[in-house]
This record gives structure tokens, sequence and C-alpha cells, in this order.
């Protein structure tokens, strides 16, 4: 099959059965929004790891070699996009490299969103010998990177301490090979707001993000998933797309956190209560409402 009509994504991340992380996360916005999408899951957890206890299991390289082999067997192995996230291994990375030259077999124009999830605020929570794997197979693969600013700066091994140490930081992640970089968060704002940024090597755009006093968990896989089908959608409109994702996160998150503060009006939403609200909210998914513009930043 080969049809283009029909965006068709492979992603293959982390799975929870209670929850939104990872596949959780990023396969209903896809769905709601028109694409087929097919997900290995890479784990198979009880909740996502912020919680208490842990049980489930992880999908071994041979497994998921084995995966891929049936879908090339039964020739249902062409994509419009491969979207991956959280891996836990550099073996598994190196596998997922792997992968993408078999798919790009079946269609050469195939776009690879990479989203390189390694830590956030300063603290790895995957191996740190992930790094290399990412930095040297991986990444030069990615035509999306969507990285956080702890991981951009992991990836390049620079800081980024303003605005002008952001686009040093993307101009190294262009130099790699990577067409287009969205940073999905960075501590560029102030107390009020966070913000992304996005750049196609001629332009780079900057939006402004609200802050909540809570931690949401799978934001940076919706990030990676709304990025991609808008877009798809928007004919690559690198602003409209940078908007159309911020609007959607917004109305999720913001809905998200005032349905948790009704159970808990004061002091830390304990985790199980802060679970993002994709089903409730699959109307802001399809049809997001701008009410923040990106802005274009001029490069030096």
């Amino acid at each position: 099959m080969s049809s283009n009509s029909e965006p068709r994504v492979l992603s293959i991340q982390s799975h929870v059965v209670h929850g939104y992380v990872g596949n959780k996360s990023a396969v209903f916005p896809l769905q709601v929004l028109g694409f087929e999408v097919d997900a290995i899951n890479t784990v198979q957890f009880s909740t996502h790891t912020g919680y208490k206890h842990i049980k489930g299991n992880v999908l071994q390289n041979d497994e998921l070699e084995e995966l891929i082999e049936g879908l090339i067997l039964n020739g249902v192995d062409y994509y419009t996009h491969f979207l991956t996230g959280y891996s836990r291994s550099p073996d598994s990375l190196k596998q997922i490299a792997q992968i993408i030259t078999k798919l790009r077999l079946k269609n050469p124009n195939l776009v690879y969103v990479c989203d390189p999830v390694m830590g956030d605020n300063g603290e790895m929570y995957v191996p740190e010998e992930i790094l290399p794997a990412y930095r040297d197979v991986v990444v030069p693969l990615a035509d999306i990177l969507t990285p956080n600013q702890f991981e951009a700066e992991l990836i390049t091994g620079m800081p980024m301490k303003d605005l002008d140490g952001a686009l040093k930081v993307i101009e190294a992640l262009h130099n790699k090979g990577v067409k287009i970089v969205a940073l999905s968060s960075t501590d560029l704002g102030d107390d009020k707001v966070m913000v992304a940024l996005a750049s196609n090597r001629d332009t780079c755009y900057k939006i402004e993000i609200t802050k909540m006093d809570a931690q949401f968990t799978g934001t940076g896989d919706l990030f990676a998933a709304l990025f991609l089908a808008w877009f798809h959608k928007s004919g690559s409109d690198l602003k409209m797309t940078l908007e159309k994702t911020i609007a959607t996160m917004q109305g999720i998150v913001a809905n998200t956190y005032n349905a948790a503060r009704a159970k808990q009006p004061t002091g830390k939403i304990p985790v199980e209560y802060i679970e993002l609200r994709l089903v409730q909210n699959k109307k802001i998914i399809e049809d997001p409402q701008i009410n923040v513009n990106a802005v274009e930043i001029k490069r030096q």
C-alpha cells in the first residue's frame, strides 16, 4: 500500500495501563486529527513512574525486531510518519535507526519525528550511555526534533542561558541534519510563562506558555504528536504548527488543572488527579483556538 492521501504513523513509545504518557498520550490525539496510527509499546507499565509502585514489563529488542518483521512480511510497512519517544537503552536506539532505514525503503519521503526523551529540570531519567546514541546515531536521522531545554543542552553540549544561547543550540541541532527543531519548553520566560521555540533554519518563532503550579506528565509526548499532526495538516506552516500545538496543550493542561483543583483545592495535587484529560478535551484537540500568537525571532 502506498497511498499518500492518508497520513499513517508508526509510533514506538512507552505504554501505561492507567493514565497518559508515551503512546497513551500520543495515539488518541493523532487519531482524532485524522491519522492512522500503528503503535508499538516499548514498555507496558501499570502507571507512569511518578507513582509509588511501578509494575509491568519491557519489550525486548528481539521482540521489537519480530514485530517490525511481521509488518514488512505482510506488506503493511508503508508510513508517512515515524514517531519515537522514550527508549531505555543505547541498543534500542540503534534498533530505531535500523527501523528508519527499513521504512524509508518503502517510503523515501517518510518524516521522522524524534522526541529525545532523556530528562528534565536538570535530571536524566534514562541511563547516561543513551546520550551518545541519541547524539551520534538517532538525531542526525530526524526530520523534526522535539527536545525540552535540558535535552537540547545534553545533545549539543551547549548551555541555553538566554535567547541568544537558545538560537546557538538550535543552529547546532540543524547542523546535525535536523530540518525542524522545536523546543517544547525552556526556562527563558519568567515566573508566569515558559517559552517554546520552533525553527526551520530560515525562520525561528517563539511562543509563551502560561505556567501552572503543578507537575504534569506526558506533556512532552503530547507536544511531539501534536507538532507532527499540525505540521502535516498546515502544509509545513511552522508558525501555525507552533500556535495550534500550544493552544491545544494549554487548553488540555488548564482543564486538567482545574479539574484537579476541584478535588484538591489547596496544597500539592496528588499524582493521580493530574493525569492529562485528553478524552474530555477531544473538541480542543480537533479545533484548538489560538489565543497566543507565535512571534518571529530575528537571528543576528
